[in-house]
């Protein structure tokens, strides 16, 4: 049997293990994001952006507060305050057979979060490319 992905996931964000993104996904994995129109695909490009949102969400005030659960995809809902701003939203998470992720689709309320984090994710993926 395969390890949880989500549990795999929730411990990779507590303890900021970037590294660990490595085991987690697939190599044809997707992430669509709220700011970029284009689904980013490959395993490469997944793990940069999963990267700099653990860098810009993972402060002291981020929880998960709800997981809704299938037999091969969950839905994680989150908040967070950054900078000043209450910003809510949900990781759609979806792994193959073998407990690897294939899709991560993230979701973020309200427009002023949106639009603070296309800021600070950009920066950061700048950042990583130099």
């Amino acid at each position: 049997m395969s390890p949880d992905p989500i549990a795999r996931w929730h411990d990779i964000v507590n303890a900021r293990d970037v590294a660990g993104l490595d085991a987690f996904l697939a190599d044809d994995a997707v992430f669509h994001s709220p700011v970029v129109h284009t689904p980013q695909v490959g395993k490469a490009i997944v793990k940069a952006y999963l990267t700099a949102a653990i860098a810009v969400f993972g402060n002291e005030s981020f929880r998960y507060l709800r997981e809704l659960r299938g037999e091969r995809d969950a839905v994680l809902e989150f908040e967070l305050e950054l900078d000043g701003i209450a910003i809510n939203g949900v990781d759609m998470i979806r792994w193959n057979a073998d407990g690897r992720v294939v899709e991560f689709k993230v979701m973020l309320r309200p427009l002023k979060a949106v639009t603070l984090i296309h800021e600070k994710m950009a920066a950061m993926l700048q950042a990583a490319r130099r």
